[in-house]
């Protein structure tokens, strides 16, 4: 089995902000090189520890080879953390998607290129069985370690059961969990399969519910295991919505360990805040139009900052919904507190280099 470094491990369980990458385009829908690493700049510089590339906020369609843009956008980000000397403490997490054969080659490229976890998604692999699914994630880990991933069926995933999750944690290769259903139910699934398995302190429970950010933090989870109490937290978040308002993002989290570490502040403060930040993600995640314009809605932030130059994506089709960009200015005008558009205006020369 491939061993996490030490230091990763660590930071992992301690819990960190982990954006999902962004994929910068210019307007003839090709890769904009400069922007793109202006981006892993500026998720360095808002204290981010660790990042996600090659995930849903990337686009699945770099795989395409006629596109062939997953090694280089994989590869970029990886460039942009050396020259910044976070190899060791910056968590690098690769998406990694499709049927058995495909998934092992992504793990590989991911593993050479010093990708420290693979992000695995069961998206678009409907005709596989549970059982299927564990083989196939027992391959992967052979590869790289796993970062297990319960997307959200909106965004092409797909429903698994407790009993899925409780043989998957079980995966010796599995080091952390990114929970995103975006549904209560199927979250404490996959916490109670945790807590179930003797490997729960072994592996970190990350936020991917960007309806329940701040709720999902601040939520310890009890569940009785042959009749012992045990308790888990989500530790971090590893989001889209995180890769927008960064440097904010990350004094949330702060905000929250310290709350829940040394009793500063106020819970209903962090419960109003919590709203506060859900409102600004159905700007952006567009859940109105089924979520259509999510990656959209998260260029469209990243524009107003100057970090991109438009909101195109891979797929003409794939736009902002109409009266979306209003509800993105609504709520900027609202919760000026949640942005962080000065952190990004003082070092955007420096980004763009």
């Amino acid at each position: 089995m491939i061993k996490l470094n030490p230091k990763i491990a660590s930071k992992l369980h301690k819990g960190t902000v982990i954006p999902a990458h962004p994929l910068a385009l210019n307007a003839n829908r090709q890769l904009d090189e400069r922007r793109q690493r202006a981006l892993m700049r500026y998720y360095l510089g808002a204290g981010a520890g660790g990042i996600a590339v090659g995930v849903h906020s990337t686009q699945f369609a770099i795989r395409d080879k006629k596109i062939g843009l997953f090694e280089p956008v994989l590869r970029i980000a990886m460039e942009e953390i050396v020259k910044c000397g976070r190899m060791e403490d910056f968590i690098k997490v690769a998406g990694i998607v499709g049927p058995t054969e495909q998934a092992v080659e992504e793990a590989d490229m991911a593993a050479s290129l010093g990708y420290d976890l693979g992000l695995l998604s069961a998206g678009g692999l409907s005709s596989y069985t549970e059982s299927e699914l564990i083989k196939r994630a027992e391959r992967v880990g052979e590869r790289i370690p796993l970062f297990g991933f319960y997307l959200q069926p909106s965004a092409g995933g797909r429903l698994l059961s407790y009993e899925f999750w409780r043989d998957f944690v079980d995966i010796p290769a599995v080091k952390a969990v990114k929970v995103a259903p975006f549904n209560r139910y199927q979250t404490l699934d996959v916490v109670r399969a945790i807590c179930s398995s003797n490997r729960c302190d072994e592996i970190a429970l990350y936020t991917g519910n960007d309806d329940n950010i701040v709720a999902d933090l601040l939520t310890t989870y009890s569940f009785v295991v042959d009749g012992k109490p045990i308790h888990k937290s989500f530790v971090g978040g590893l989001l889209g919505h995180w890769a927008v308002w960064t440097e904010k993002a990350v004094k949330i989290l702060e905000k929250i360990k310290t709350f829940k570490e040394k009793g500063n502040g106020s819970s209903e403060e962090l419960l109003q805040l919590g709203v506060q930040v859900t409102d600004t993600n159905a700007a952006i995640f567009d859940p109105a139009n089924q979520f259509h314009g999510c990656i959209p809605g998260i260029h469209e932030v990243l524009r107003r900052q100057g970090l991109l130059e438009g909101t195109w994506c891979l797929d003409p089709e794939e736009k902002l919904s109409p009266g979306q960009k209003e509800e993105i200015e609504r709520v900027c005008l609202a919760y000026p507190h949640l942005m962080d558009d000065d952190f990004v205006k003082t070092n955007l020369e420096e980004f763009l280099l």
